[in-house]
């Protein structure tokens, strides 16, 4: 499973309203739906009761609900660990190079200055 997929279907299952849903996210509704779709089709059951007058979620979807959430949680931990630790020293240029020509100013000695 995809982790986007993943956190489509939490999300979607938490608002229980597609459109809600995907504006939490920040993605299109449409988007929502179609990953949700697409997941179906790997997992080979239906996770929303599609014959309901209101989303709800199938007997399945509940089930898959927790199994997602565990999942999202395992990876955020362990994305988590991976950060590296804040502080240090910041390390400064050494300066190698020629400084940039700067609009204006002439670099030849003895040349005249522009006009301001």
């Amino acid at each position: 499973m995809d982790h986007t997929q993943l956190r489509h279907f939490v999300a979607a299952a938490r608002e229980l309203h597609f459109a809600h849903a995907a504006k939490s996210l920040g993605v299109p509704r449409s988007s929502l739906v179609a990953s949700i779709r697409v997941m179906e089709q790997q997992l080979g059951y239906p996770l929303f009761d599609a014959s309901a007058s209101s989303t709800t979620l199938t007997v399945e979807g509940e089930a898959f609900l927790v199994d997602a959430q565990r999942q999202l949680a395992a990876s955020e931990k362990a994305a988590a660990k991976n950060v590296a630790a804040p502080g240090g020293k910041a390390k400064a240029s050494k300066g190698k190079g020629r400084a940039p020509a700067v609009k204006g100013v002439r670099t030849k000695p003895g040349g005249k200055r522009t006009g301001r």
